[in-house]
């Protein structure tokens, strides 16, 4: 429904997040309810577990009364309650279940992820875009997704799916592959590589003008331009010139090798589309200073991985008074965020719901985009927003070594999406030796058998 309030054109509109317990919402639930023109809108939190979406649920409402924003603002545990006649699907899962943890990476399942493969000489940094621990989080991640898609599709034909979790490229291939639905990715990749060009210009970010090629945690940088001027070379030559940032080392040497700006610019991403972690001798010492890296991200070869924590009422409450410590802390920024700045989820909707054009970075098919590239492989893109979601804007064609990284991804992606929908292990073991991080067939399928079993509680399918 559209009305006016204050010469402000606003749209009411049903808005439901998925996996509303995600530490993701204290950022997303404050850029929605600064929103102006979605004043009026229902949001709906839905999770599995009851008591952390509803605690969720009560920050969003202080956020609501805070902006005096006239927002409906609740949570459930009823999944057709939450997607019925939703107009918007805003999703954070996991792929961990309702595992009591505050971050994927310190889940058992994901730490199972990067702990397996470290026994057969793989070591994997972050484990969510690629590699085992990538296709783990995707076939785990996609059996969750698939069944609140049947219902969307269902109950919301129309909506327009905004997905926030990782591993985000084979998670979409599989919703558009396997679904009606229209799904849109956010990410902030891209965001942070082109704060991190302009910091090395010494610009403001939003000045520049930039054209970009790739597939999620993975792009180049095209074209750059500031007020008129062509900024590559200058920005290749103040690479080459300084001593780069720990985190930002092989980046920075792959970026002045292709000539392109590996506009990613954290080591950690950048890792996982090479086959540099079946190369590393010594767990406790990955190159580039990254073994700190790796314990952030679950893996820390001084801490035995251990067995499955029991989920006792004392563990709960400890873990539920931090959760709500976090949510306390919370603060309703000034303003809403932006293209730049972040992933502007707020303006995005704002936009789609009452049919204005305005720029964002998403991740959607390819379908022509980059024209020497699969039609169907994801991509991160900029795009123009519509009351139908998001038009891709054309790159133009991908250089010979970005094409062929990117075409064997984009196989990757497609492969655990079909592994995952079917569950089929065949497939997946082909994932696995197609990836980058490939290893033996024989300790690959080893390696597989163990990955399962370690998520088996999650994925039946793959046991029938």
């Amino acid at each position: 429904m559209a009305l006016t309030l204050g010469g402000v054109a606003v749209t009411t509109k049903k808005i439901v997040c998925l996996g509303g317990g995600s530490l993701y919402f204290v950022r997303a639930l404050p850029d929605l309810v600064l929103s102006e023109n979605l004043a009026g809108s229902e949001i709906v939190l839905y999770d599995l577990d009851g008591e952390k979406v509803s605690l969720m649920a009560a920050m969003g409402q202080r956020m609501a009364i805070q902006a005096s924003a006239d927002f409906s603002v609740r949570a459930t545990t009823d999944l057709v309650d939450a997607v019925d006649g939703a107009d918007f699907a805003l999703s954070s899962i996991g792929g961990s279940g309702a595992e009591v943890s505050s971050r994927v990476y310190a889940s058992y399942h994901h730490r199972c992820d990067v702990y397996i493969p470290a026994k057969y000489g793989v070591y994997q940094i972050v484990g969510d875009t690629a590699g085992p621990a990538g296709m783990m989080m995707g076939l785990r991640s996609i059996a969750a997704y698939m069944p609140i898609c049947r219902e969307l599709e269902k109950r919301a034909p129309n909506v327009i799916l905004l997905n926030h979790s990782n591993p985000m490229a084979p998670l979409c291939r599989a919703m558009t592959k396997y679904t009606n639905l229209t799904v849109i990715g956010i990410c902030h990749g891209v965001q942070d590589g082109i704060r991190h060009a302009a910091s090395i210009l010494n610009c403001d970010p939003r000045e520049l003008e930039c054209t970009w090629i790739g597939t999620n945690h993975y792009y180049w940088l095209m074209r750059l331009y500031h007020h008129g001027e062509d900024m590559y070379p200058e920005l290749l030559r103040r690479m080459a010139e300084h001593t780069p940032e720990h985190g930002e080392i092989l980046s920075t040497q792959l970026s002045l090798i292709y000539g392109h700006k590996v506009l990613y610019p954290e080591d950690d991403h950048i890792w996982e589309f090479y086959p540099f972690a079946t190369g590393v001798r010594d767990h406790f010492a990955p190159p580039y200073g990254m073994a700190e890296t790796a314990k952030r991200f679950g893996f820390d070869p001084a801490v035995p991985l251990g067995t499955r924590s029991e989920q006792t009422s004392e563990v709960r409450s400890e873990f539920l008074r931090g959760y709500q410590a976090i949510l306390d802390a919370a603060k309703l920024p000034a303003q809403r965020g932006d293209r730049i700045t972040g992933e502007g989820i707020g303006s995005l909707i704002g936009a789609m719901a009452n049919g204005h054009r305005e720029l964002a970075i998403v991740n959607i098919p390819n379908c022509g985009l980059i024209p020497n590239l699969p039609a169907t492989g994801i991509v991160e893109v900029e795009g123009v927003t519509d009351s139908l979601g998001v038009r891709g804007i054309q790159a133009g064609d991908a250089p010979l070594v970005l094409k062929g990284l990117l075409e064997k991804r984009f196989a990757w992606q497609e492969l655990v999406a079909d592994a995952a929908v079917k569950g089929d292990r065949n497939l997946a073991l082909q994932v696995l030796l197609m990836d980058e991080m490939a290893i033996l067939p024989h300790q690959a399928e080893a390696m597989l058998d163990e990955l399962l079993l370690a998520s088996k509680d999650l994925l039946p399918h793959f046991f029938g």
